[in-house]
């Protein structure tokens, strides 16, 4: 009988700097750019502060971690938490398609919080990230589409991915990876819910994986034992969290295969479900000359997943909650041509042109999208114009994914653009932090980030 949290953690165990291709390494260091991008973009956002005063609250006046958005220091835990939770509250922060996974606002922030604490290099730095891509999402694959539909996977996942990341800062053998899925999968939790209420959960999720993996680790170093078949166990994540499990997804071509160079890069500041939708009525408007007010309606044909998540957000009541309202951001792309983060913040909620578009706007479950879904994230869409005439446009890999990627330029453009947006730097910190993460492979030390 295969074992196959033992081979999972054998990997882990076994996995070496010089194992990653030079693809790999270029990759991880713009997530990281990407990733550090949407953590300070989160500056001032609410709930953000909310866990800044938490964190100085609870944690020490000073620490070995560092705080991004108050520049404060305090403990790796508390340091990983409100990282956590900044990562993922303007929703810029990466995507892996078939895992439905957001992998840098789980892993980046326990991973530096813990290299900042164990005096590692970036090249350190860079490993542990690239364990924790690879492991949570294969974890995430291996739960399947059943767990999505209730639990948010960044959440749940999140925090094994997290552990992993420190427990590769670690220099963790295959025994101690096993007892940490153990201690980081018991853990495991966050639902959809809150998306009905327009509630804060989304970043709690984020800030409490990040932070409960690292815990997780750092007990795991000191000997705390896990259970040794978390995942697949008669009792494990799978048995009361999936009804499609698929274990082979947890060994899948095991270092031939880096799942992380298939992580989108989110072009759009909303939920990433929307994004082939809001490309493909981009691209129609533009090819049929279409202005919004010549539009009597639009539908989006979507996989059930984005219905699931995003059905039940019909009139938004905050900014966050727009990003989950496919009606709210077509309207943002059908008047202003873009859904960005000044559209969201100035005009989501206060435009009414954008809240008339909003109502003209229904989601359609199409067999084919759902068909290919999660792995492929195809854009389809149905305008009917005001004379009466009816359009279609199609768009089979949205702006950001692996075969559709922001080059290098762009993502320092977009990384400008997100500290912009908050002020948590200015012009010429932000230069730096660019040339920092590039040369990150080369950086002797990662405790003075910003």
């Amino acid at each position: 009988m295969t074992d196959y949290t033992q081979q999972l953690a054998g990997f882990l165990a076994g996995l070496r700097y010089q194992d990653l291709p030079p693809a790999v390494l270029a990759r991880i260091e713009e997530l990281f750019l990407d990733w550090l991008g949407s953590a300070l973009a989160g500056k001032g956002q609410h709930p953000i502060p909310l866990f800044e005063r938490y964190a100085e609250r609870m944690g020490p006046a000073d620490g070995s971690a560092q705080i991004l958005t108050s520049r404060r220091r305090s403990s790796p835990y508390f340091a990983a938490l409100v990282n956590g939770a900044a990562s993922h509250v303007v929703e810029q922060d990466d995507l892996h398609n078939s895992s439905v996974l957001h992998p840098a606002a789980v892993v980046f922030p326990a991973a530096l919080a813990a290299a900042q604490d164990l005096g590692r290099s970036g090249a350190e730095l860079l490993l542990a990230a690239v364990a924790g891509y690879e492991a949570g999402i294969r974890i995430g694959e291996f739960l399947g589409r059943s767990h999505y539909r209730v639990f948010h996977t960044t959440a749940t996942v999140g925090t094994l991915a997290a552990a992993v990341a420190v427990g590769k800062l670690m220099d963790f053998d295959r025994e101690r990876f096993v007892n940490l899925l153990g201690s980081a999968g018991t853990q495991a939790a966050g639902l959809w819910e809150f998306l009905r209420d327009a509630a804060d959960s989304k970043q709690l999720h984020t800030a409490k994986a990040a932070a409960d993996g690292l815990l997780a680790a750092y007990l795991s170093a000191d000997g705390l034992s896990g259970a040794r078949h978390i995942l697949e166990g008669e009792q494990g994540m799978a048995a009361g969290m999936s009804s499609d499990a698929d274990p082979e997804r947890l060994v899948d071509r095991l270092g031939s295969r880096w799942a992380l160079l298939e992580t989108s890069f989110k072009f759009h500041a909303s939920c990433r479900h929307t994004h082939p939708a809001a490309d493909a009525l981009l691209a129609l408007m533009q090819r049929e000359g279409l202005d919004h007010a010549q539009i009597a309606a639009v539908t989006a044909r979507v996989h059930q997943g984005a219905i699931d998540v995003l059905g039940r957000v019909l009139e938004p009541q905050t900014v966050h909650q727009a990003k989950f309202s496919m009606g709210t951001v077509l309207g943002l792309i059908a008047v202003y041509g873009k859904a960005g983060l000044g559209e969201f913040h100035l005009h989501a909620l206060n435009d009414p042109r954008v809240a008339a578009f909003r109502a003209r706007v229904e989601m359609r479950l199409d067999p084919e999208v759902d068909a290919a879904y999660p792995r492929r994230w195809l854009g389809r869409v149905e305008v009917l114009d005001r004379e009466g005439r009816r359009h279609t446009a199609a768009i089979d890999e949205p702006k950001g994914d692996p075969g559709n990627t922001l080059s290098r330029d762009e993502l320092a453009e977009k990384f400008r653009r997100l500290l912009a947006f908050s002020g948590a730097a200015t012009d010429a910190e932000a230069e730096t932090l660019i040339q920092r993460a590039w040369g990150l492979r080369q950086a002797p030390s990662v405790t003075a980030l910003i």
